[in-house]
């Protein structure tokens, strides 16, 4: 399959809803095979489709198990519908809610999330799916539910929080360069 662009934040495609997926065509587990590529050459943990450029309620995961005992996690979701706990009110912890974005790349900030959180919808081959999880699946699994919602972590950050990640986008230049995607095969970005 192939590595495809991540888009940055600030394109478009990260900032509106998703669609839902009606069919599963040969398009989309290409799509999603493309994902697992990228999501695989970025190091991340999560990717959606719209962070490829497509506007599909689709996302791909693979979570490392936190704990002896506790094994990986990697699958898809087609039309996640998202349940998950409160989210805990004040600052979150520095130490544990620590977040990144392969569409804000090198940036990580505290961001406060639910400790449990599930995700229903279906695999390729249209079999209900049901992911279920704390710690750093459930943080995944909200993180790229919002991904498919428009919703960046960014916009979840406290103000404070919020001003510094502004800062930091403004310091890597990408609005200033006009830069829109990175190539996590290459390292490097792109203007569309």
């Amino acid at each position: 399959m192939a590595v495809r662009p991540i888009t940055i934040i600030g394109h478009k495609a990260l900032h509106q809803p998703t669609k839902k997926v009606r069919e599963i065509t040969d398009e989309v587990r290409t799509l999603v095979a493309d994902m697992y590529d990228t999501m695989d050459a970025a190091n991340g943990v999560g990717l959606a489709a719209n962070q490829v450029g497509v506007r599909q309620r689709i996302f791909v995961y693979d979570v490392p198990g936190e704990e002896d005992g506790v094994a990986d996690q990697r699958g898809v979701v087609i039309n996640p519908v998202l349940e998950k706990g409160p989210v805990p009110p004040g600052e979150p912890d520095p130490e544990d809610g620590s977040e990144g974005c392969l569409s804000v790349p090198g940036e990580h900030f505290p961001t406060a999330r639910a400790d449990w959180a599930r995700v229903t919808g279906t695999d390729l081959d249209g079999n209900e799916v049901v992911i279920e999880g704390t710690g750093l699946l459930a943080r995944a699994l909200q993180h790229e539910t919002d991904h498919l919602d428009g919703k960046l972590y960014v916009e979840r950050l406290t103000p404070t929080l919020r001003r510094e990640a502004r800062e930091a986008v403004k310091d890597r230049g990408w609005e200033a360069a006009r830069l829109t995607k990175w190539d996590p095969a290459t390292q490097k970005a792109e203007k569309v």
